[in-house]
């Protein structure tokens, strides 16, 4: 029979005598216990003992922590925290220097212990100790146990930091200063001026003003990883507590003494691996220095500002060399709004009004001008390349610069406090002085690589904007050393590449190669190709909007197609501009009854893709053409605005037919909805009670109602 719940069985041990081996009811009072304990080794006094775990920490055993206690512990009678303070206390201001340093030995070792702790304190303990490093007396190992239970006293919060005199400040901060002081004294001075500038806003001023930033960089330059850690996490304190006008103030100072390169050169390229400390050190040092550019970050940008509106001025003038401007005001205007438009902003007029939303604000702006100045040729090849675009596939550089900035904001967490046990480091960080302004310049380069991979139009914005982001946190994710490899990362992760690595990970989800997920797979793709043709038809019941075009290939107006409720005729008709939102029936005055059609063909088959002259069309053109042959000889050809339209007309056309539906995204489409089916039905599986004879009950086709994020 079990032993009950309260009974816990022990071994209790005392030096110079047998264990004693009890069973401890935890119902009963700890001093009962105790005292039936002293009784056993005829100790008188059971009031002045207390137990403790013979193991690990050794902590004092509480009636609060008593039910951490387990079966087969090894406890250890011990005199009690009162006692051991009192004694303590009375050792540490003896006269007996070997005394004095056993007992700051022994009470650095018990001071981690909370319980010990409130009794030292309650006897005035922490005023001792602070007397006696003001005294200047304590040098070596002894000067050493003394920090560390300085410090381990005051860890448990029980008292204030602001209590700390100004002297014994000052005294710590030598130590700190020294040219020459023993590592363990040096070690555990950075950690005290540390909790010290963390814990108490007014000690904070007075750590500022006795630590210099150049000494705290000499302790970096040194072999010991330890002294470096410590070293930075004083620097992130002092960067986090500083006043908002003088953390830039800071930063220059620390960039004149070049933290940096010595960060990288001695810490992250030095001999040692990091250890974790370090590398939660590196990530909140990190995360402190891109939030300084929180300001620029949540400035608005005032449209009525000269100053301001000038950088707008010099971001035309490097892409399009303002030099010979027209004289006369009106013609001015006029050709800056075209300028405007070129380089991408949404409001061509005043572009100012495109940085008047936080964030990014004036932070976008900054990259913007930045890549124009320091790497003009990319920002003018960029501007150019999609301002002289007249297939509307031009990539906007304005916009997609200043979501790109919010995009990068995001990702690293600008404007927000360093996360507790986070070592999410970035070495490439550290190796470039303008670390941001040129890991925005790579990015900005991959969105204009991957618009024109993705061959997307100003609708597709969204998407590619997260194929970007994807890209970037692939590529973060894989830790690159430094801005090239970075680059290189990113070459790899392409547009295919991605939807690749997407495939795959859907794929690996399930292990699909069992025979047993194969015949579920099996069994289900034909409800969800039901499904997806059902979504293709309902799309093309909702319509799209094509682009005319002209015998010179040139837009010249739009037009309107979409199939009738009951699937049995296509409707199409001109428009004079882009519809908002569906179009009437009434409005589209011709139609091709669906029994008429015969095919549809793609590409290179399609009529109009035939002639001479659309032969010379781009590759993107031809890969968006399909037409719809109908009786008698007449085709309905198509150009369609983006790959996702393609695919949705392509395979409604094909379902409308009775045909196979074999675009790539019916392909994406089967594949996630399967998986989900089957993650759902597995699910269900497994919160079935089997009863003796279940009878066989069909399973019905299950429903979805989707929207299909094409990227």
């Amino acid at each position: 029979m079990p032993p009950p719940a309260d009974i816990v069985k022990v071994a209790i041990e005392w030096p110079g005598a047998n264990a004693q081996l009890i069973e401890m009811d935890q119902k009963r009072p700890l001093s009962s216990i105790i005292r039936e304990v002293c009784d056993g080794w005829s100790l008188s006094g059971s009031e002045q003992f207390a137990l403790r775990y013979a193991d690990g920490p050794q902590l004092y055993i509480t009636e609060q922590s008593r039910g951490d206690i387990k079966n087969g512990t090894i406890l250890r009678l011990a005199i009690s925290p009162a006692r051991a303070a009192r004694q303590l206390l009375e050792r540490i201001q003896s006269h007996g220097i070997d005394a004095r340093l056993e007992a700051l030995k022994e009470l650095a070792k018990l001071s981690a212990d909370p319980t010990f702790a409130t009794e030292f304190i309650n006897m005035e303990g922490i005023g001792t100790l602070a007397r006696l490093v003001e005294s200047g007396t304590h040098f070596g190992e002894m000067l050493a146990f003394t920090l560390t239970a300085f410090l381990e006293l005051m860890d448990h919060g029980i008292v204030s930091w602001d209590l700390i005199s100004i002297s014994f400040i000052k005294q710590i901060a030598g130590y700190v200063n020294q040219p020459m002081v023993d590592v363990s004294i040096l070690q555990r001075s950075l950690a005290i001026l540390e909790s010290m500038v963390l814990n108490s806003h007014s000690l904070y001023h007075r750590v500022a003003q006795e630590i210099t930033v150049g000494q705290l960089i000499g302790h970096l330059q040194v072999s010991n990883q330890e002294i470096q850690t410590y070293a930075i996490a004083l620097i992130n304190a002092l960067f986090l507590k500083a006043p908002e006008d003088r953390r830039q103030e800071m930063a220059s100072t620390l960039a004149q003494k070049h933290l940096r390169s010595i960060i990288l050169n001695h810490v992250i390229r030095g001999n040692r691996p990091i250890k974790a400390e370090m590398a939660h050190q590196l990530y909140v040092l990190q995360v402190l220095t891109f939030n300084l550019l929180e300001e620029r970050m949540m400035t608005k940008m005032d449209p009525n500002d000269q100053t301001q509106r000038d950088i707008i001025f010099e971001l035309r003038r490097i892409a399009f060399d303002g030099e010979n401007d027209p004289t006369g005001t009106e013609k001015r205007k006029a050709m800056y709004t075209k300028d405007y438009k070129m380089l991408g902003f949404t409001n061509h007029v005043n572009p100012a009004m495109d940085f008047t939303q936080t964030p990014p604000g004036m932070l976008a702006l900054d990259n913007m001008l930045y890549l124009a100045k320091v790497h003009q040729d990319t920002y003018i090849r960029i501007v150019l390349e999609n301002s002289s675009r007249e297939d509307k596939h031009e990539c906007p550089f304005g916009r997609c610069a200043i979501e790109l900035t919010r995009m990068l904001c995001e990702i690293l967490q600008v404007g927000e406090l360093p996360n507790e046990g986070c070592n999410d480091y970035h070495p490439m960080f550290f190796t470039h002085d303008r670390a941001w302004e040129e890991f925005f310049c790579v990015c900005i380069q991959l969105l204009n690589k991957t618009w024109k991979e993705m061959r997307a139009t100003a609708e597709d914005f969204n998407k590619v904007m997260q194929v970007v982001r994807e890209q970037i946190t692939r590529a973060l994710a894989m830790k690159p050393s430094s801005l090239d490899q970075l680059k290189n990362k990113l070459r790899g992760l392409n547009y295919s590449e991605i939807l690749r690595l997407r495939q795959s990970e859907r794929m690996s989800q399930d292990d699909f190669q069992s025979p047993p997920i194969i015949e579920l797979r099996e069994r289900i793709q034909p409800e969800i190709l039901e499904l997806i043709k059902q979504q293709r038809l309902n799309r093309l019941c909702e319509g799209s909007c094509f682009r005319k075009l002209g015998n010179r290939r040139r837009q010249e107006k739009f037009w309107f197609c979409r199939l009738s409720l009951n699937h049995k005729v296509l409707h199409y008709g001109d428009l004079d501009e882009s519809p908002q939102g569906e179009v009437p029936f009434e409005l589209l005055s011709d139609k091709i009854p669906v029994s008429d059609i015969k095919s549809v063909v793609t590409g290179k088959d399609c009529p109009h893709m035939k002639e001479k002259s659309a032969l010379k069309q781009n590759k993107e053109v031809l890969e968006l053409a399909f037409s719809v042959l109908y009786d008698p000889d007449e085709t309905l050809n198509f150009v369609a605005p983006n790959k996702y339209e393609y695919c949705i007309w392509t395979d409604g056309l094909c379902a409308l037919l009775g045909r196979e539906m074999g675009s790539d995204l019916t392909r994406s489409d089967l594949d996630t909805l399967i998986s989900m089916e089957m993650k759902l039905r597995l699910l269900d599986l497994e919160n079935i009670t089997i009863p003796e004879a279940p009878p066989p009950v069909p399973k019905e086709p299950s429903s979805y109602n989707f929207t299909y994020n094409y990227s």
